[in-house]
């Protein structure tokens, strides 16, 4: 496989397991496909082609610097300048992929939260109310993101002449996919259970072995589970935290997520929503793991770093 088509192949398989569903996912691109037409020729010069094809602008080819043969990768879950200085000193990588958005694709972070409005209509909020709430979180995801030094790693690569992606939504619709399945097969009724449960899953096996499990910030293990959301394990980054009011009158007695903020564990507990962290960068691991295994069965190798919880699916 070649550079291209790895990604090619990221992106077909977040829309696969997209909670949305594919037909949800064309819907998204099919309006976005209407504004470019409705736009301006000016307008339209400036106006991010990839959109039209690619629901995940949070993930992008970032740097070709050969249309190579892909045999091995480095892949981490943040790449810094470093990660390629180390890809350098170990030889012979022919790419390097990184979880969390590098480049364009973090400057377009806040363009894929879209997704968790229509997730959280899934789980029963008003799609006027997501929309209402997500909006102005957007709008902070933007303005954080607009101050950073996005192409730090990216020019590392170009000037040492390394293949850079990036991978971040589709990996994170895989986990969620795999979570949410998970749960309703087993069908926890405490939050103790959810735990259990979770931690008989590799990677966040390993990360209780590094102090870095899956813990409960809202609630007791005792509590009842209710309805159960993995809302927050795709979508971006965190949630408007005024949207734990929203879940509750929902139906939603707890969500499964990545991390949460004080303000989020304090808007979760004044809803009395249950909240059971599973673990970010365990998460993270799951998903790319997921993504991981079908390179790995093209007969590519893979060097984990920067964070990566290894687990091969296909042995």
């Amino acid at each position: 496989m070649k550079t291209n088509q790895i990604y090619e192949l990221a992106i077909n398989k977040g829309i696969e397991f997209d909670l949305r569903g594919k037909e949800g996912v064309e819907k998204f691109l099919r309006k976005k496909r209407a504004k470019y037409e409705r736009i301006s020729e000016e307008e339209k010069g400036e106006f991010d082609l990839d959109s039209l094809e690619n629901p995940y602008l949070d993930s992008r080819i970032l740097n070709i610097s050969d249309d190579r043969e892909i045999k091995r990768v480095l892949v981490g879950i943040d790449i810094d300048p470093a990660e390629v200085l180390l890809a350098k000193e170990l030889g012979n990588i022919d790419l390097i992929i990184s979880h969390h958005p590098l480049g364009k694709g973090l400057s377009s972070l806040h363009e894929v939260m879209e997704l968790q409005c229509d997730v959280l209509n899934l789980y029963g909020v008003p799609i006027n109310i997501a929309e209402g709430l997500m909006k102005e979180k957007v709008g902070e995801v933007a303005r954080g993101i607009n101050r950073l030094n996005h192409q730090r790693a990216v020019d590392a690569a170009r000037l040492l002449g390394f293949n850079l992606i990036n991978c971040h939504t589709p990996a994170d619709n895989l986990a969620a996919s795999f979570l949410k399945s998970l749960i309703e097969r087993e069908k926890p009724e405490t939050l103790a259970e959810i735990i259990k449960i979770l931690k008989e899953v590799p990677e966040y096996h390993k990360a209780s072995e590094l102090g870095a499990g899956p813990k409960i910030f809202v609630g007791s293990p005792e509590n009842r589970c209710g309805k159960i959301s993995v809302a927050e394990i795709t979508g971006g980054t965190e949630p408007s935290p005024l949207i734990y009011g929203k879940l509750a009158q929902a139906g939603i007695g707890t969500v499964v997520g990545m991390h949460i903020s004080e303000d989020h564990k304090k808007e979760a507990e004044s809803a009395s929503v249950n909240v059971v962290v599973a673990g970010h960068i365990s998460s993270d691991s799951l998903g790319m793991n997921l993504f991981l295994d079908e390179l790995e069965k093209q007969g590519i190798e893979i060097i984990p770093c920067s964070g990566l919880i290894r687990i091969s699916r296909n042995k």
